[in-house]
């Protein structure tokens, strides 16, 4: 399932982030320091150092931002967010297919289940040539590049790649979600019910039948969440 979220960042924070990243100067490291052992090999990017008080500021924003956006929230189902990363491909830099690890280590020693993928853009289309983000699914393979401030989320599993950046900059953040429903497939079940019921509350269709929706929803979360 890939779901596209809108204006997660507005013009103001992307210009304000932008800023701060186009001239963090040595901040920038080679993207293959977070690279696992399958993906390190096909990664030739720039991010920002993962435990700088510069990544972990940009972070929070990012942060805030999806904490209040209903639709990320319905499409992730977020039980844990790993902290957000910064990256910048440029001069023909790309990262091949790859599937992302499993688990990664959160700063606290705790350990994260990388169930959901997130990129949330921070160049617009017309900055760079390339870069388009490919993300092979059930559905077949498809291709992302979105404006500067929207999102996109899409199951971890699935297999991935960037393609060359050949010309201007294409910078995002990245981070992952432990969800509460690990399963796509349930996950995918859920966020259409859940998109149902709002379009349903928007007709104000039958009350009852609506409650009785809302109670199918819930159960199903509980029956496959996991906490």
């Amino acid at each position: 399932m890939l779901i596209h979220v809108p204006n997660v960042l507005t013009p103001e924070q992307v210009r304000a982030l932008r800023e701060r990243l186009d001239h963090a100067g040595d901040a920038w490291v080679d993207g293959r320091a977070t690279a696992g052992w399958s993906g390190a090999p096909v990664k030739h990017n720039r991010q920002i150092a993962e435990h700088t008080p510069l990544a972990r500021e940009l972070g929070d924003v990012v942060l805030a931002a999806i904490e209040r956006n209903p639709l990320f929230i319905s499409a992730a189902l977020p039980n844990q967010v790993y902290p957000p990363l910064f990256n910048r491909y440029e001069g023909g830099m790309t990262f091949g297919s790859h599937v992302d690890g499993a688990v990664r280590v959160l700063p606290n020693g705790m350990k994260l289940r990388t169930d959901v993928s997130v990129t949330l853009f921070l160049s617009s289309p017309d900055e760079y040539e390339g870069g388009e983000l490919v993300v092979e699914d059930t559905y077949g393979v498809q291709e992302v590049k979105l404006p500067a401030g929207d999102m996109i989320v899409y199951p971890a599993t699935s297999l991935h790649q960037v393609r060359p950046v050949t010309r201007g900059a294409r910078v995002a953040s990245f981070f992952w979600v432990q969800s509460l429903v690990r399963d796509d497939t349930k996950r995918a079940l859920l966020f259409d019910m859940d998109t149902a019921i709002q379009r349903l509350n928007a007709s104000d269709a039958n009350a009852g039948a609506r409650r009785s929706l809302v109670g199918c929803y819930h159960n199903l979360l509980r029956l496959w969440s996991e906490t």
